[in-house]
């Protein structure tokens, strides 16, 4: 994680990389994937480490908490939040979305529908710039356009 990213940023980009690879870990409970995701989250944070004597960035305890929070709501919301893209994602099945594409769709699908505080342009805006980080070129357009359907419809 790079300095000077807020809180909640982090935690979104931590629970997008923990949904991207639950597809990877079928079958296993959310509490295992976690584990390791956090397990191998800290060797490769301690394999990146430039020097003995350089201070390593400390992952705040509040973006962990929130990752988890995202990918546990997303978890138990799984059904509805996929409803919820397919009804809005004119000619595309989930099967044929990138898996990044997919794990941003729910994980800002889940906040549209859950999580009130946190304004609509909010929610879209971060997924929308995490998918420029993280995804293709095509990325930021193709979920701006269905989360802002998923919006209408998510907070009547």
């Amino acid at each position: 994680m790079s300095k000077g990213k807020g809180m909640r940023r982090q935690g979104r980009e931590l629970a997008l990389k923990i949904l991207y690879s639950l597809p990877d870990h079928e079958g296993g409970t959310l509490e295992d994937v976690l584990a390791d995701f956090w397990g191998n989250f800290h060797f490769r944070n301690d394999l990146l480490g430039e020097a003995e004597d350089s201070p390593q960035e400390e992952l705040p305890p509040q973006s962990r908490r929130f990752a988890e929070d995202l990918v546990a709501g997303v978890s138990e919301q799984l059904e509805r939040i996929d409803r919820m893209i397919e009804a809005h994602s004119n000619n595309w099945s989930l099967e044929r979305m990138s898996r990044v594409d997919l794990a941003l769709l729910r994980m800002a699908t889940y906040e549209l529908l859950c999580s009130r505080d946190v304004p609509c342009n909010v929610v879209i805006n971060e997924a929308v710039e995490i998918g420029k980080c993280f995804g293709t070129k095509e990325t930021p357009a193709f979920i701006n356009g269905i989360l802002d359907q998923v919006a209408r419809h998510a907070r009547l």
